[in-house]
Order: structure tokens, then sequence, then C-alpha cells
């Protein structure tokens, strides 16, 4: 037996029998040409195919997936566009007389590199991105298709997945995926959980073809694979993934039902959704509300702003479909890994902490502004609030209340229907914004913890960099005072404390984070009915005397 320890991507337990996908790394071969015209006429063939086969990818995953995770490959179809790119392509046809596949090999090769060595997260998933790229453009050249993944239902092993190769899976017939490189925060790791797929990532370079055929269990919770497992390991796989079944029946029991502890102090769960698409699986799950209503896919989708009428439409339509029940809409947070190209933003060396969330919005007001409206507009047909990210001071707060004034004072004029009295919160996810949260908590009416953001700031580790992830401990004592305190803070006030973050779907921590004072979850749709049973199963006043 050989046990190989990663991360856990995406919890669950799989048993059976391992394929090891080889990748789709093209054949490249080298020659001589003297028709640079031919080459150069066979790239922009191939790339126009590329691009096609990327909008079909994206048209079958938003349905699947979701605009914000479709997104992957639109950005992955402006990337064979890019003008460096393109210019290194051509100058080593035109100046080298070499043919096309070997042009686009070395071109992304030296293009990845270059963006490997910028210490910024989103450009290194960028170069990524830019060699996913480049083999789907040599496959076009060479009229080659896409390795086929093994048929059956098999735990699928590799050295890495790229994001297209993880959405080509079929669900059915994959149990799990296991990798020998990556991150629990690649955009890789993000579609399998997406996709409930059990995973493990990072297990290191014993994971190798050798292991194609052997029988293997994988947990996904834990992040380990067992190859060859023993008697033993596969009786205890055997009953852990029967009481993971057990669970999620027993969980369905919980729909229709208020969530509330063991003592009966109500904690409403609702859900975080990133598209309208979403929705569905909100309702479907049970949510008691909307606690975080991305809005980001409204720019990201397009390359100009969406109008007023259009956010409106959105909002309206979600709200209609919670059916009174509360939607927590977070203004729009472009900036940090998400690149709207409407904005026409700067590169920056740390977006992180660069021009993103708030700032972006205070600075271009009109685009603010013109969100605002519909949002207002949309609260007349629901139950709406609204959240501002990345805050970190009282005169931000103050500025956005004076613009929200503003706003309905222009709507009065029109004899426009709102909701006078929607509830305004913030995102509580900078330490900055934690150690004032006594003073903010006087100027909102609920705070919003996003735990992943406040981590990553809290301990100066970047979340989706794979060289510092062991460093990335959302469990770490600095993070749960932040925690505590603005909750403390928040109660003083008389305001409520939702939680957003991935913290607020780990059981490990439900206990704790009720003592602490949070008064609200907010988690993904497949984890609502869990969150309902675990808060059950919590009687707060026995604990009290702990705090």
């Amino acid at each position: 037996m050989m046990k190989l320890k990663g991360q856990g991507a995406c919890p669950g337990i799989a048993i059976g029998t391992i394929s090891y996908f080889s990748g789709s790394e093209p054949d490249i071969s080298f020659r001589n040409t003297d028709d640079a015209a031919a080459e150069l006429a066979r790239v922009e063939k191939a790339k126009l195919s590329a691009k096609e086969q990327l909008s079909e990818m994206y048209e079958k995953a938003l349905p699947e997936l979701g605009k914000e995770s479709a997104e992957i490959f639109r950005i992955q179809s402006a990337l064979i566009d890019d003008r460096d790119y393109n210019r290194a392509i051509e100058n080593m046809i035109t100046s080298q007389k070499v043919n096309a596949e070997y042009a686009v090999a070395v071109a992304a090769d030296n293009f990845a590199a270059m963006l490997s060595a910028i210490e910024d997260d989103y450009m290194c998933a960028r170069s990524a991105d830019i060699k996913d790229v480049s083999h789907r453009i040599i496959r076009c050249l060479a009229g080659s298709g896409e390795k086929k993944f093994h048929e059956g239902k098999r735990i699928i092993c590799a050295y890495d997945l790229t994001p297209s190769e993880t959405f080509r899976m079929d669900r059915d017939n994959v149990l799990a995926f296991v990798t020998a490189r990556g991150s629990s925060r690649s955009h890789t790791a993000i579609l399998a959980r997406i996709m409930g797929i059990p995973s493990v990532i990072g297990t290191g370079r014993e994971l190798t073809p050798e292991c194609d055929g052997k029988l293997a269990v994988v947990d996904g919770t834990e992040g380990v694979i067992y190859i060859d497992p023993s008697p033993k390991i596969l009786e205890e796989a055997e009953k852990k993934r029967a009481e993971e079944e057990q669970a999620r029946s027993l969980a369905s029991s919980f729909i229709g039902r208020s969530t509330e502890t063991k003592d009966g102090k109500k904690i409403p769960v609702y859900a975080n959704i990133s598209s309208v698409s979403d929705l569905e699986s909100a309702v479907k799950n049970d949510a008691e509300g909307i606690g975080l209503f991305r809005t980001e896919f409204l720019f990201l989708e397009c390359g100009e702003f969406p109008s007023e009428d259009v956010q409106f439409e959105v909002y309206r339509h979600a709200a209609e479909t919670m059916n009174g029940k509360r939607l927590v809409i977070r203004t729009i947070d472009i900036g940090s890994d998400k690149i709207a190209d409407c904005f026409d933003l700067e590169h920056e060396e740390n977006p992180a902490m660069g021009y993103r969330g708030i700032r972006l919005c205070l600075d271009r007001t009109d685009i603010f502004k013109t969100q605002l409206r519909a949002i207002l507009r949309a609260s007349a047909f629901g139950k709406i609030a609204v959240m501002f990210p990345m805050i970190i001071s009282l005169s931000e707060v103050k500025q956005i209340k004076e613009l929200i004034s503003e706003t309905k004072r222009e709507l009065d004029m029109t004899d426009t229907a709102y909701d006078k009295d929607m509830e305004t919160g913030i995102m509580i996810e900078t330490p900055a914004a934690v150690m004032i949260s006594d003073i903010l908590a006087c100027e909102v009416d609920f705070f919003s913890i996003g735990s992943n953001d406040l981590t990553q700031y809290t301990l100066a580790v970047d979340r989706t960099d794979p060289a510092v992830d062991n460093y990335y401990d959302p469990y770490h004592e600095a993070v749960k005072r932040m925690i505590k305190l603005t909750a403390a803070n928040a109660r003083s006030a008389g305001i409520r404390t939702e939680i957003c973050g991935d913290l607020g779907s780990d059981p490990k921590m439900t206990e704790w984070l009720l003592k602490a004072g949070i008064d609200e979850f907010s988690v993904s749709p497949s984890e609502i009915l869990k969150m309902r049973k675990r808060i059950g199963e919590i009687a707060l006043r026995e604990k009290e005397t702990e705090q």
C-alpha cells in the first residue's frame, strides 16, 4: 500500500480504479520552412478553431458552472489575441524560418516563464492559461483532437490538470481526481468543487503513470490517496462513504425547517451565489435567503458597462425568485484576480492590495451610482439589502451613505418606487475594518465577514499562491480573534454579524463561530442543509460558561 498526502480540494470519499491521464501535451516537431506566409496562415486558421472550441466550452459551462466560473474560458480566448504573444510567434516564423507548431510552443514557453516570474497571482494564473491555450492551438495545427479520459467509472490521476481538462471530465464517470501538483485555490480546484468531484491535489511526484489500473481510495476531506489499499483502509473508507451518504440523506430532511440551535436560537443559513443561474440551486437547497450575491459577472461577461436597466432586471429577477426572503447584493468587487475589460485597468504588482472593490467604486461614482440606482429600484420587488466590499475607513462608509442619499433623492424626483428602509452593510475582510469595527458598527445595519480575504490580509499570505499555501491558516489564533472582536463590537451596537467565507461552512468551526457571536451563515448552496443539521446539534446555553 502507498499513501500520498496532498491537499483536499473537494471533500468526499471515492473507491475505484485509477486511470492515469498523461495530459494533452501535443507532439511538437521542429522544421525549417521557406514559406513563412503559409505558416502564418496556418496559425491564423488554428487560432480561429481554438477560439471556436473555447466558445463552445464557455456556452456549455454557463448552465453547469455559472457565469463567473465559465469566464475562465473567455479569458483563455482573449489570450489568443494577445498582441505580444502573437508578435513573438510571427517574429519566430518570419525571422527564424521555423514551422508554426514550433513557433507557438516556444512563444508560449517564453511568455509563460515571463508571467510566472512576476510576483502576482493573477499573472501566474495567466501563465498556466497561456500554456493551455497554446497546446490547443498546436492541436488545431496538427488536426488532432483533445485526448479523452478513460471511459467507465475511474479515479483520474495526473501530474496536473488544466481548467479545460477538468471541465471536460464526465462527472458520471469520474469518481475523483488526484494531481501531483497544484493549489487548493487554483482555477482547477475551484472547478472541481463546483462540479462536486472529490479531489486531492499536490501529492508530489510519486503519483506516476505506473499507478494506472491500480485500486485506490481517495479521501478529499483529509487530502489523502491510498494506492493498493489494505483491507482495513478499504473497510474504513466504505464505512466513511456510507456515513457521508447517510449524512446527506439526513440533511435533506431539514428542507422546509428554519435553522436553530438545539436550545432554540434561530441562526439563518443563507446562500452565496455568483450569478443568476445559481439561484436555482439556492432555492432547491432551501436557502433562507441570499447572504452574498456577487455582481461581478455582469461586468465580466461583456466589454462594456451594463446599463442601469440591465442590472435592474437581474436584481429584480433575483428578488422575485427569492419570494420575500432576504437578498444581500454586494456591489461590484472588480480588481485583484477579477479583471473586467470595460474598466481598462492598468497592471498592478500586487492587485489583491490594490485598486479594487470600494476604492474603484468611489473613484468611478458614475458607474457606482448606476449600480446603486438599479439596486434601489429592485428593492421595491423584494427584501433587498446592499453591502460594500474592501472597507478600511469610516470616511469610505460616509461617502457611500452620501451617495445612497443622493441617489434616493434622484429617484424621489421621478417618483420611482424603492424601499426607503433598505438595509446597508459592509464586508469585514481587512484588519483595518476589524480594528475600527466599533466605529463602523454605528453607521451600518449589519457586518458580513469575508473570512478568506480576512485570513489572507491578517497573515500576509496570498491565498492563491501555492508557494505559501502551508502558511494560509484560517484557524490561526489571530484570525479567530479578529472574528470575535468584530462580532462583539457588532453586538454592542445592536447589529448582526454574518460570515460568508469558507470558514462559515467548516463544520469544525461552527460551534466556535456561534460562541464567538456569529448570527448568520452564508455558504455555497450545496452546504446549506449540512450546515442546518450541524447548527441543530449545538446547544449554546450549555457552553456559555466556556466563553
